[in-house]
């Protein structure tokens, strides 16, 4: 009787199981305001969300976005607790850097490249300390042009040769936007303009841009092309 009874519980919970749904990795998308954008129509994030259903995993990933127009890495930190923890997610995309180069330049401000490893690093370290998964990513572009001729090519350069530095020092996952985009310009921009192709202003992602970046995140997170 007992022999039965036991059977009959392990078959139902082997029934049940077949039933039940895995939990979505919950991922934040943590950055500026090119993330802000992201979640609009044709943004990188509403495409990576359209890319994830047509390979069936729409189920598998909540792709949440945090951005918020003219961030640096330490406003990251400042509303990491509210905007990121909050959500208790399995992985964040660290995607910030853009506007501590530009803005020297735009506004007279930026980050320099001291203070900014030493956020990021906290950054890293915080979310870890939390389970956290992080991946990184690179900024991708200020400027279009192919001939190094972007005023701010030295400086974008040496911060995501430090992002990159990071995910060495951390072991973590990296999409470099800023390697894959130029690549992708010595293709596309033949004439050397500067914005226009990947870009609409020579920052912030044109459609092909952002069909660009999501399909690097697509493969990122999934292995898919």
């Amino acid at each position: 009787m007992r022999r039965s009874l036991f059977v009959l519980l392990v078959s139902l919970a082997a029934i049940g199981s077949l039933f039940m749904t895995s939990k979505p990795t919950r991922v934040v998308f943590f950055g500026d305001s090119i993330t802000e954008i992201g979640e609009g129509p044709g943004g990188y994030l509403t495409q990576l969300r359209q890319m994830l259903s047509s390979s069936g995993m729409s189920d598998k990933f909540e792709i949440i976005g945090s951005g918020i127009g003219g961030n640096k890495v330490y406003d990251l930190y400042l509303r990491m607790e509210k905007d990121v923890l909050a959500r208790t997610p399995d992985e964040v995309v660290i995607f910030i850097g853009v506007n501590d180069v530009w803005h020297k330049r735009l506004l007279g401000t930026g980050t320099d490249p001291d203070k900014f490893v030493r956020f990021y690093d906290a950054l890293i370290t915080r979310l870890q300390s939390s389970g956290i998964q992080v991946m990184l990513a690179t900024p991708a572009l200020i400027g279009e042009k192919t001939d190094c001729s972007n005023e701010l090519d030295g400086d974008l350069n040496h911060y995501a040769q430090m992002i990159r530095d990071l995910a060495s020092k951390y072991h973590l996952s990296l999409v470099d936007l800023r390697k894959e985009f130029q690549k992708t310009l010595q293709e596309k921009n033949p004439s050397n303009v500067e914005k226009g192709i990947l870009t609409v202003d020579g920052v912030h992602f044109s459609p092909e841009g952002n069909r660009l970046a999501a399909e690097l995140f697509l493969h990122a997170l999934t292995g898919v092309h």
